[in-house]
């Protein structure tokens, strides 16, 4: 069967997914990826939220700070409220990640922008509305993991575990308590999702017309290492536009979510509070280790999703189609290009 020229046809669409394999192993692997990456996300927290007479100001800082004072277990404060929720929160947002690309590429095919165009707005729509149907989920896990994180660190209270930060949040406030910053974590999460995606989307592409792949002028698939490099490069790319232009929006959002009961400020005056204790440069505490999550977090994602993206269709067109089809999508020098998730 012939190879397609269009990096944009080299889609894996939905409907020639193993969707049994697609959602058990890709559990697996982003549970693992969320191992690795989670302090980092601890560390990027507790620098939003210090106040302006905490000692520990940078990232090195606050990590020698938790090693001694709580050693290993310090950096995974709040991780199986994240694991136990995660779960069912990625579900809902590669299925409609996967179901919402489908349609975008449609959506924006009579346009006839270029591929590096046309996948950036693609993969920028499909991305925000994922993370619009996952912030249902994603918010209250942030608001207990977030205090979790937190506890007895700059003055915040100290809880006894997940479901001691869920009872007192549901006293305090109900149950939009644990909605407390929805409309900032989804103004937050959206575009970043949508910028994520819409910059790995389009630099993928771009660095394939580089080197030469998708025109009629190179034919040979590349390495496999070539296109892990490609992958990964793009999504340090991606990561590093999307915490750029996100991370103001996500200490606001951190600050609002970790206040306790007697401390009810609305965004503007955590805004006021962040200036006038640091100036403008307040917006972006966190930014290293959240340009270090988002970029780290995007490159190990992506390899995986990617994988698991292929090996899912793999299987299912060995259940329905001929060899040929197989091998085909095996050795398609384009993968197909699907968030990251903040943890």
């Amino acid at each position: 069967m012939a190879r397609a020229n269009s990096i944009g046809q080299s889609e894996i669409n939905w409907d020639k997914l193993d969707k049994t394999k697609f959602y058990v192993v890709g559990a697996g692997l982003f549970t693992g990826v969320t191992v690795a990456l989670y302090p980092v996300s601890v560390v990027k927290t507790r620098l939003q939220v210090a106040s302006k007479d905490v000692a520990e100001r940078n990232a090195f800082s606050v990590i020698k700070g938790i090693l001694r004072t709580d050693g290993i277990p310090g950096l995974y404060r709040g991780f199986g409220t994240v694991i136990t929720g995660a779960i069912p929160a990625r579900i809902i947002f590669l299925t409609a990640l996967e179901t919402t690309k489908v349609a975008a590429f449609k959506t924006v095919e009579p346009f006839q922008f270029s591929e590096p165009t046309e996948a950036a707005i693609a993969n920028g729509m499909a991305g925000m509305i994922a993370s619009l149907f996952s912030q249902a989920v994603f918010v209250p896990i942030d608001v207990v993991s977030q205090k979790l994180m937190v506890q007895g660190y700059s003055g915040h209270a100290k809880y006894n575990g997940g479901l001691d930060v869920a009872r007192k949040v549901f006293k305090s406030d109900g149950i939009r308590g644990f909605y407390r910053g929805f409309g900032l974590s989804v103004m937050t999460y959206s575009p970043s999702s949508a910028v994520w995606w819409a910059s790995y989307g389009s630099s993928q592409r771009f660095i394939w017309s580089l080197l030469g792949h998708g025109t009629d002028q190179e034919e040979a698939a590349p390495s496999l290492s070539k296109i892990m490099l490609v992958q990964a490069t793009g999504g340090i790319i991606a990561g590093a536009t999307a915490s750029c232009i996100t991370t103001p929006l996500d200490t606001i959002k951190t600050r609002l979510q970790v206040m306790g009961h007697e401390n009810r400020n609305t965004a503007r005056q955590v805004v006021k509070g962040l200036i006038v204790d640091d100036g403008w440069k307040g917006l972006y505490r966190g930014l290293g280790p959240r340009f270090f999550s988002m970029s780290a977090w995007g490159t190990s994602m992506i390899l995986a999703y990617e994988y698991l993206n292929v090996a899912a269709a793999y299987m299912q067109t060995i259940e329905d189609g001929p060899r040929g089809e197989e091998l085909e999508l095996d050795n398609n020098p384009q993968a197909p290009v699907l968030q990251q998730p903040e943890y």
